[in-house]
């Protein structure tokens, strides 16, 4: 169990890496381990899905951090309030604003102050008036109690000493009804002791990461209902980035090891009655249907 003291370190190690992480290509960032470890030509998106055919999609907010398509299967309704836990510079907060229209509305969080300072950028440049970003801590989010229809987050969680704090406040900001999808890295197995420990592989995504069984374990002791893993897949850190941490023999023993790393999609609802948005419904008519053409 990390003491609070080592807590609050890797946070502000975190913090400090993705504040440079804003201001890098997405080109770099692709090229590493979620941004944050220096370049390697195998990983080039590997931890990354690829967004340019998903509708909203705009590819000056895509920083190349994520490792899933979250808003993909978020099931986002037209008039839904969308909240994306560590928004980054908006891209799935821009997908998410697609789906639920202008009736909706999208909030984004992430505690890294040039992050934010970007994505507000990235709206007002487009004058996307019904999306904002906020300042703050994903355990302890800057939103009142059920507000949000639904919640997603891209590899995030996995950044966050304190999982199980992150998953209660879901809870709490979901409205009855609500659900979340999230997309995050977890293992199957233990990482070898270097990897766990080591700073640089934290922010990187990849030792932050705790067990599956561990982080739906999680989800369900908070009270969620219907969780599902939506998509899962492998991934591989290369031989040349592991040998910054492991000897020769420990790098084989990894690769061929039972130890896996993989991202998931996990889909979990609150209980109760989704809140429905009528004025939505008839918005939507309104902009399919010609003048005095009835209904479509």
């Amino acid at each position: 169990m990390k003491t609070m003291e080592t807590a609050e370190q890797i946070k502000q190690m975190v913090r400090e890496k993705y504040s440079e992480i804003a201001l890098q290509d997405k080109e770099t960032n692709m090229s590493s381990c979620c941004g944050a470890t220096s370049c390697s030509d195998p990983i080039y998106n590997i931890m990354t899905d690829d967004y340019s055919q998903v509708d909203g999609y705009n590819p000056d907010a895509d920083l190349g951090l994520g490792c899933g398509l979250p808003t993909q299967f978020a099931k986002i309704e037209p008039g839904d309030t969308v909240i994306d836990l560590g928004s980054g510079a908006g891209n799935d907060c821009f997908i998410a604003r697609h789906e639920t229209g202008a009736f909706g509305k999208v909030i984004g969080i992430d505690f890294t102050e040039a992050m934010v300072a970007l994505a507000r950028t990235n709206a007002e440049t487009r004058g996307f008036n019904n999306v904002e970003f906020r300042l703050g801590d994903i355990e302890n989010m800057p939103v009142s109690n059920e507000v949000a229809d639904v919640v997603v987050s891209n590899c995030v969680l996995n950044l966050v000493p304190d999982k199980k704090a992150v998953i209660a406040d879901i809870m709490r900001v979901l409205k009855p009804g609500g659900h979340f999808s999230i997309s995050d890295v977890v293992l199957v197995g233990e990482l070898p002791d270097a990897l766990q420990k080591d700073a640089e592989m934290y922010a990187g995504c990849v030792s932050g990461a705790i067990q599956k069984s561990d982080y739906l374990r999680f989800i369900e002791e908070a009270g969620f209902k219907n969780i599902t893993v939506q998509k899962e897949k492998a991934i591989r850190i290369p031989s040349d980035i592991l040998s910054r941490y492991l000897d020769a023999e420990g790098v084989d023993s990894f690769v061929h090891g039972s130890t896996g790393i993989f991202s998931v999609t996990v889909y979990a609802e609150k209980e109760g009655i989704k809140t429905l948005h009528p004025e939505a419904d008839t918005e939507q008519v309104k902009a399919c249907c010609p003048p005095n053409a009835g209904c479509c």
